[in-house]
């Protein structure tokens, strides 16, 4: 992986999180954007690297130019690499991040529940495998 490549980070067997990272695969037609699971190797390591706990992992996080985002900043921040009209929600990191963290973090804490589970992480088709590290 090139350091300069952003990487999301995100709950591999959350059907909320599935569908989020398919539509931003989607919307990333220059793909600039990597993904990798938290439950893989490849997200074990990188997060060690930056002193986060992976057991402890309830949102999405953006390795970014060096530096982690996690929660509202990490999905506001991955809209700057989506095409059209999603690079307008970037505008949204003006609003404080305790406002913003507390309506994700609603989000966070019932995904399950509200959108289920799978029992293994999603397997990327072949067209999609490049984008995905394990």
């Amino acid at each position: 992986m090139n350091k300069e490549t952003p990487l999301v980070i995100f709950d591999g067997v959350c059907n909320f999180c599935n569908y989020w990272v398919n539509f931003a695969v989607k919307r990333d037609r220059k793909k600039r954007l990597l993904f990798s699971p938290f439950q893989g190797k490849t997200a074990s390591k990188i997060l060690l690297d930056y002193n986060i706990n992976p057991t402890t992992i309830t949102s999405v996080i953006l390795i970014d130019n060096g530096k982690a985002y996690s929660q509202s900043s990490a999905a506001i921040r991955i809209c700057k690499y989506l095409d059209g009209g999603w690079k307008l929600f970037y505008i949204l990191l003006i609003i404080p991040k305790f406002i913003r963290d507390f309506l994700y973090n609603i989000i966070a804490r019932n995904r399950y529940k509200w959108f289920g589970k799978k029992e293994t992480c999603m397997i990327p088709t072949p067209a999609l495998k490049e984008r995905f590290l394990d």
